[in-house]
């Protein structure tokens, strides 16, 4: 019995358009009743926004058949027994997984932890509240490491590079929750063997289009790893990296073929 963790952006999507095969391998994946997990770091919608879009698009999927950073955060933030006071920096995604989970969001009080996703609206006085509060003792979580991010109109900064602006003006190093961190891999693992206990974690797949987020989280996860050459990655780029996917499928047809 296999099992996937898949990415979304640039694997079954980009932007509002199915990637080519998306939808046919996502109803192979429930016609052989295959377990499967949309693994994304974005934090900026909740599974229910990432659900409503893929079914948009003609993909049937189910807001618990997602997993997202926002998520990721919130756990990591219950299992360590952090607090329930955050200052957020973050989208709607992030928000409404705070807020569901019961965390109160601050802005004046010292707070538990600065927690921070992408935000398209961060500003000087955003970075200067984040700085106070962590060199006053607050835990700093950042959901997404992703530098930049592709837009219509080229790259745009991604949540990695406001948490590195963080970073150096508070001198504290964040704790990463989305890929490549082995954080939301273990819960999505987690999550995945919950719903099939039979399935082992040796035969758990995890798919996308990134070397440097999907397949390095896979491969630090100990699990095998498809790379598929519909995003961001191409096959040259392998040879500057120490590790290497099991599997290189020019598009999801092939990688049914090769996998399925």
């Amino acid at each position: 019995m296999l099992g996937f963790l898949i990415d979304l952006d640039g694997t079954i999507y980009r932007g509002g358009v199915t990637i080519p095969k998306a939808k046919e391998f996502v109803e192979i994946l429930k016609e052989k009743k295959i377990p499967f997990l949309f693994v994304t770091n974005n934090s900026s919608r909740t599974s229910e926004m990432v659900a409503n879009h893929l079914q948009k698009m003609g993909i049937n999927t189910q807001a618990e058949e997602i997993y997202t950073s926002a998520q990721g955060a919130v756990q990591y933030i219950v299992e360590h027994q952090i607090g329930k006071k955050v200052y957020m920096i973050g989208e709607k995604g992030l928000e409404v997984a705070l807020t569901k989970a019961g965390f109160i969001l601050s802005e004046e009080e010292q707070v538990d932890a600065v927690v921070q996703g992408i935000d398209r609206r961060f500003t000087y006085e955003k970075l200067a509240k984040a700085i106070q509060f962590i060199h006053l003792g607050a835990e700093f979580i950042n959901t997404n490491p992703d530098h930049l991010l592709p837009s219509d109109e080229g790259p745009i900064p991604g949540a990695g590079s406001i948490a590195a602006a963080i970073q150096t003006a508070a001198k504290k190093e964040a704790v990463v929750i989305g890929k490549p961190s082995p954080i939301i891999m273990e819960y999505a693992i987690d999550r995945l063997m919950r719903k099939l206990p039979a399935l082992k974690r040796e035969n758990i797949w995890v798919v996308g289009d990134n070397l440097l987020t999907d397949i390095k989280a896979g491969v630090l996860a100990n699990l095998p790893t498809a790379l598929v050459l519909t995003g961001i990655s191409r096959r040259e780029d392998l040879k500057d990296l120490d590790y290497k996917p099991r599997v290189i499928a020019n598009d999801l047809e092939d990688l049914i073929q090769q996998l399925l």
